[in-house]
């Protein structure tokens, strides 16, 4: 399994872990193909993660990436299960977390 980089969006979304930034096809950078299976996306079929800035060689790139509903879904859903047992604010209110109400659109999206 790839080592992931947590590279937080800089549009206030949910901070979903992509695979390792080096193995981002150009493809994958600018949200046309799905970050984790590879997929081809469309506005129909794409969940947009916020832009990020990842390193690609030895520079940072701006990058737009997007996934398969289904992939992000799945990956939203893990993230969260990870993220809200030792969250305070998730624990004592979950609408009060703004990662954990993040995260639950995200689950909610890759339903659609």
């Amino acid at each position: 399994m790839p080592e992931t980089t947590d590279t937080t969006p800089t549009w206030g979304r949910a901070p979903l872990p992509l695979p390792t930034e080096g193995t981002l096809s150009e493809h994958q950078q600018r949200g046309a193909a799905c970050v984790w299976c590879r997929l081809p996306l469309t506005a129909e079929t794409a969940v947009d993660l916020g832009e990020r800035r990842i390193r690609v060689d030895d520079d940072y790139v701006t990058a737009f990436p997007r996934g398969c509903r289904p992939c992000t879904h799945t990956h939203a859903y893990r993230a969260l299960l990870d993220h809200a047992p030792d969250c305070d604010l998730c624990i004592a209110d979950a609408g009060s977390c703004d990662t954990g109400v993040a995260l639950r659109r995200l689950i909610r999206e890759g339903r659609r």
